[in-house]
């Protein structure tokens, strides 16, 4: 679907009133970015990487000081920091592997990926009793390790893997997702698939999962109700690659909660097929929609099975070209909120790719029941309301040039905090941004356009029509009937 080439960023719209306002984190192109609502840029933590970035009470900020560089290094990165509001480094892990890259001494590093979690909060963000601590406690870390598993590959994997690290860095816990490998659901077809191609990186090795998202559960109405499988400390996780959604057991390491990797059966309970997802989590206690997961759908390609037109190997064998954000019951699996391209107000045949990120992405839950969104792939953050009304939206102004062609202003992962989490910083004053309304928005020099020119009548025709495809009056804007080249609109009928 068609991309304007000239589009305004920062913020684009502001309902101050229906918003939650805070401060938002996202790693930019130039480091980890702090901005209020109306996109002033509060603090740049100039070149700390961040994936993703989080920021803690106080104003202390979570990330990384740089990427391993090598052919054998698929998105590892050398530690996790955290710094406080001048920069300084307060606490840092990389003590996870000792690393000998050719032609480099070799080094510590942490190989984190993805995602951490901070004791005190369950996911990283704002809830309401639950705060991550910022000067002690215990860190979970995501983070690869190459395994050879020759009864899941003639491969080698980059294999995922979870830390729990203590405020000295010692390592007092461990899970490996390739140990559990037949807990994942794993039909024959996918299997051969994963066999063949387990995601395979060049000299990196394989990328088989992919795990994007982990986080513990916190406290729930579903353990408070006698479920072990959501015990507080359980953690969930979401493998992006193999299109599988998990909460493993901190006591045993077993999977004991599953939705995927097959979709197509009365266990995925209708809620269809979810593809190449990420940052799959819990809604913490405290918040509307607690106990509920919250996930990115993202859509794109993922997943292994049969091989088929569009995958010839069984690698990344179905596809889908838009994304939803889906909240749903993790025990009757029903959907209790979305937002997807028609929430968004598109059609799905001609506009669902409007509401579309292939790749990275997240949703956070707010206080007042509104989603923040990151629609990842086009640097889009927007926060809606349960009635789907976009109330707050900005775009990355921060691009980044890849092979001296391609511009990105991609953002990972966003969060919204309150103001209070950042004492350095004053209040700002919230100035209210209403929406442009497209038709009417011009760059200097061009014609305002309708209106400017001739009209003509034509005889025996409706003057006022107005047309979708330019074919006929079963097209109008009254009747709401539209045919397109192989499909029909046909709106619910009211009542």
């Amino acid at each position: 679907m068609g991309h304007p080439s000239i589009f305004p960023t920062g913020t684009t719209i502001y309902k101050k009133d229906k918003a939650y306002s805070g401060y938002t984190i996202f790693p930019s192109a130039k480091g980890a970015l702090l901005i209020d609502m109306n996109g002033n840029e509060v603090n740049l933590w100039a070149g700390l990487g961040g994936f993703p970035n989080k920021i803690l009470p106080g104003g202390y900020v979570l990330g990384t000081t740089g990427a391993r560089q090598s052919p054998k290094s698929f998105q590892d990165q050398l530690d996790l920091v955290q710094v406080d509001w001048d920069g300084n480094i307060a606490w840092k892990f990389e003590r996870a592997e000792l690393i000998s890259d050719e032609g480099k001494a070799p080094s510590w590093q942490a190989r984190q990926h993805h995602d951490y979690q901070r004791e005190g909060s369950p996911t990283g963000y704002y809830a309401p009793g639950l705060e991550p601590l910022a000067d002690s406690g215990k860190t979970l870390i995501l983070i690869h390790e190459n395994v050879l598993n020759p009864s899941i590959s003639n491969h080698e994997l980059i294999d995922d893997k979870l830390i729990e690290v203590d405020w000295d860095g010692n390592i007092l816990w461990a899970w490996r997702a390739s140990d559990h490998f037949d807990e994942f659901g794993f039909d024959e077809a996918a299997k051969k698939a994963i066999y063949s191609n387990p995601g395979l990186r060049g000299e990196a090795g394989g990328d088989w999962m992919h795990i994007n998202s982990a986080s513990k559960l916190g406290p729930n109405k579903w353990h408070d109700g006698g479920d072990e499988r959501f015990h507080p400390e359980n953690i969930i996780i979401d493998g992006r690659n193999t299109n599988t959604l998990n909460i493993i057991s901190h006591e045993t390491g077993k999977i004991v909660w599953r939705l995927g990797p097959d979709f197509s059966g009365e266990e995925a309970g209708g809620i269809g097929w979810i593809i190449g997802q990420h940052h799959l989590h819990m809604i913490p206690k405290g918040l509307p929609g607690e106990g509920d997961l919250l996930v990115f759908d993202n859509g794109g390609y993922g997943g292994y099975g049969e091989p088929n037109a569009t995958s010839a190997d069984g690698t990344n064998n179905v596809r889908r070209d838009y994304s939803r954000v889906l909240q749903f019951d993790p025990v009757t699996l029903k959907i209790n909120w979305e937002y997807t391209p028609t929430e968004a107000g598109h059609i799905l045949f001609t506009d669902a790719s409007k509401f579309y990120s292939s790749y990275i992405s997240s949703a956070q839950r707010l206080p007042n029941g509104n989603t923040l969104i990151t629609e990842g792939s086009d640097g889009r953050l927007i926060e809606v309301t349960p009635e789907h009304e976009i109330v707050w939206e900005y775009i990355n102004p921060h691009f980044n040039a890849i092979a001296g062609k391609f511009k990105i202003n991609m953002v990972y992962r966003a969060y919204r905090v309150p103001y209070e989490w950042v004492p350095q910083a004053a209040k700002p004053d919230e100035i209210e941004i209403l929406p442009i309304d497209p038709p009417t928005l011009r760059v200097p020099g061009a014609s305002n356009g309708a209106g400017t020119g001739k009209v003509t009548s034509v005889s025996g025709v409706n003057p006022n029509r107005r047309a979708a495809v330019g074919m006929a009056d079963a097209e109008s804007e009254d009747s709401g009937n539209i045919d397109f080249c192989v499909v029909k609109f046909e709106p619910k009928a009211k009542g």
